[in-house]
């Protein structure tokens, strides 16, 4: 701030100045447009496909052998060493590894020293996905939720006209069928 302004707080009461090193503002305009020029460079050195939302990131590849193995760890440890540089380290205990298909070598992989757990299935911008590609636990957890709101549908509406039931469904329980099903020409694909 310059030199003799005085900042003016709620109700005449201010914050006192702190010196940020790194950071984002959260829930401006502005945010989300700064952390993906701030994360643009990421991806630099690491060979394999990268994919990047929000403050989440996904590394994947086709580990075949040793060598595939040995490029995919330096790849972690490039993901690793921009986040120190950049003071945006990763939750490593939160990381996982999701090896898929039957004749996959399910190696072990680390960051910071410590080696990643395996996960069986994993939730992601709530589609379950499974080490073997199937579908069943994304539809066993669509069909859940939307039981629950049928029945709770039931005991709260006493009245039971068609058009408000009709309206009920429509909002409340088929989104939760129908949530990243693709529909082509008329037929639900899957």
């Amino acid at each position: 701030m310059a030199e003799g302004m005085k900042a003016k707080g709620v109700c005449g009461v201010a914050s006192s100045w702190l010196e940020v090193l790194s950071s984002v503002p959260q829930g401006s305009v502005l945010g989300l447009i700064l952390f993906l020029i701030y994360i643009n460079d990421l991806d630099n050195g690491v060979k394999n496909w990268i994919l990047k939302f929000a403050d989440d990131t996904k590394i994947f590849s086709a580990v075949n052998n040793n060598l595939d193995r040995s490029v995919f760890q330096k790849d972690l440890d490039n993901l690793l060493r921009w986040a120190e540089e950049w003071q945006m380290l990763f939750s490593v205990l939160k990381c996982k590894v999701m090896h898929l298909g039957y004749k996959n070598h399910c190696y072990s992989y680390y960051m910071d020293g410590k080696q990643l757990d395996t996960a069986e299935e994993e939730k992601d911008l709530g589609i379950i996905i499974t080490k073997d590609l199937k579908v069943s636990q994304q539809c066993k957890q669509a069909y859940a939720k939307a039981s629950r709101m049928l029945g709770l549908i039931n005991r709260s509406i006493k009245h039971k006209d068609r058009d408000i039931l009709l309206s009920l469904y429509k909002s409340l329980i088929r989104p939760h069928l129908e949530y990243c099903i693709r529909y082509q020409h008329g037929h639900l694909i899957m």
